[in-house]
């Protein structure tokens, strides 16, 4: 890996005292709802991400959620974490996403959106395996924080953003200017704060499901087949929807069901 991303990686902060509660109460077996509302309650940031994340058309919930209680007891204790460390680490780092062309903001959408996208797609095939894959799909698109960081550090966000506009594959557009992926960088961050293995190896592995081991050659795949047809250049464009599709046909899914999430996520982006 590029020195340069290395040293960023090793300067990375620790993650905050609340993530790491959240962690904690989400993995103990006898943790509940309860523990988990005084733990967010700590931090007024999570709070307020938390709630606007309730109140998005995204997830649907039919009444306004005005307290911390009913937003963690819709979203179970999972998706609150995932949505509270996932706002966390993009504010540990320091976000400019220009060489991307997009602004801090829209790439904290695209992420809710992938992740939204997963939710409603894998609930309909597995809970458990939807709740993993909510986790990863809202933080797989991290690394793109310190390569548009390196980018810039180089003078070349010009022509990198200009790559990056017409590019089908921009996992390739990266590899050609700082050596690595979104998804190896990700995994990298994440192996750095002691992430468990099987979470950083479904999204190292994401650009290559092929390759992944066995074990998470499932999620692997269907973190592909999300980014792909909601990438940061093109959020369910013609040409990555088309191909989004493909790759589950090929993977074996019910394509329906994909058809039909992308089709609400679409419609709450249209509005």
């Amino acid at each position: 890996m590029k020195s340069s991303i290395v040293n960023s990686i090793k300067s990375l902060p620790p993650l905050p005292k609340t993530v790491i509660d959240m962690q904690r109460v989400c993995n103990d077996p006898d943790g509940s709802i309860h523990e988990m509302v005084k733990v967010v309650e700590q931090d007024p940031m999570i709070v307020a991400n938390l709630l606007k994340a309730a109140n998005s058309p995204l997830y649907s919930f039919r009444h306004e959620i005005t307290n911390v209680a009913q937003a963690v007891s819709l979203f179970g204790m999972s998706m609150t974490r995932s949505i509270g460390l996932g706002n966390s680490v993009r504010k540990l780092l320091n976000v400019d996403m220009e060489p991307y062309g997009i602004s801090s903001e829209r790439f904290a959408e695209i992420s809710s959106i992938q992740a939204a996208l997963m939710h409603k797609w894998y609930g309909q095939i597995d809970r458990t395996k939807a709740d993993k894959l909510f986790l990863a799909s809202f933080l797989q698109e991290t690394g793109k924080i310190l390569i548009a960081s390196d980018v810039i550090q180089e003078h070349m966000e010009t022509s990198f953003r200009s790559d990056i506009d017409m590019a089908i594959d921009i996992a390739q557009v990266e590899r050609n200017y700082v050596e690595e992926t979104t998804a190896t960088v990700t995994a990298a961050i994440f192996t750095h704060w002691n992430f468990d293995e099987e979470f950083v190896d479904m999204i190292r592995f994401s650009d290559a499901p092929e390759e992944a081991p066995e074990a998470v050659a499932e999620f692997a795949t269907a973190l592909n087949i999300v980014k792909t047809i909601v990438p940061v250049n093109n959020p369910f464009g013609d040409h990555p929807l088309t191909q989004g599709l493909k790759k589950a046909e090929a993977a074996g899914y019910d394509v329906s069901k994909l058809q039909e999430a992308v089709d609400a996520i679409r419609e709450i982006e249209s509005v």
